[in-house]
């Protein structure tokens, strides 16, 4: 084994030992996590769920149509259905279901809703029913009839559109929400919220 031949060998081994014992891991808050996130992927990041929620419920509850309509309700908290967050990117791993969760959390902590949890809905028309069917003593069952209804259902939709010149691109992401009365069939918000994202990638990489 020849002395050059030694050489190319440890130096190989020692990038080798570097690359596998320089992994590092460490918490951090979502502020960080989001400046983190933009130097790795120009894709939705929880920073950007975050922003989106927040301005949206924060337009909801400002518009002054939805005033008016609590207003006439005597403002009594209002039930809310929330519809599934519809994917219309051309991305098939963007997180509507997070963004649905994430919508669902701040609307249960507001005052001004109360969500109808429909997902439920079989499941506890399964548990009613066989609570009524004479399997418990009839002072323990739950009646019939008696659950809340919605008064109003949100819809949402996401889209992006991408656009790219000279090794940069441009994608804006548009959040949009409306808000109707389930019974006159009412459109009482209609909101939308914008992220737009530049990256940039030499002919070296990123």
């Amino acid at each position: 084994m020849t002395a050059h031949y030694r050489l190319t060998l440890v130096l190989a081994l020692s990038l080798i030992l570097t690359a596998c014992g320089g992994f590092k891991a460490q918490r951090v808050d979502e502020k960080k996590a989001d400046k983190v996130a933009m130097s790795i992927t120009d894709e939705w990041v929880d920073g950007d769920t975050i922003r989106v929620v927040d301005e949206t419920l924060s337009k909801i509850e400002r518009h002054k149509r939805f005033k008016r309509f609590l207003r006439k309700r005597g403002n009594k908290d209002l039930k809310l259905f929330v519809a599934s967050v519809k994917n219309n990117t051309s991305e098939a791993y963007f997180p509507a279901d997070d963004l649905e969760e994430a919508l669902l959390e701040k609307i249960s902590d507001s005052e001004v809703f109360t969500l109808i949890d429909a997902r439920a809905r079989k499941s506890l028309l399964k548990e009613i029913t066989y609570q009524n069917d004479g399997m418990l003593a009839p002072a323990e069952a739950k009646r019939i009839g008696h659950q809340a209804g919605a008064d109003a259902l949100l819809f949402g939709t996401v889209n992006m559109q991408p656009k790219t010149r000279d090794g940069k691109t441009l994608k804006t992401y548009s959040v949009n929400f409306r808000l109707t009365d389930l019974e006159l069939g009412v459109e009482l918000v209609r909101t939308r919220a914008k992220i737009n994202k530049i990256s940039s990638q030499s002919s070296s990489g990123w």
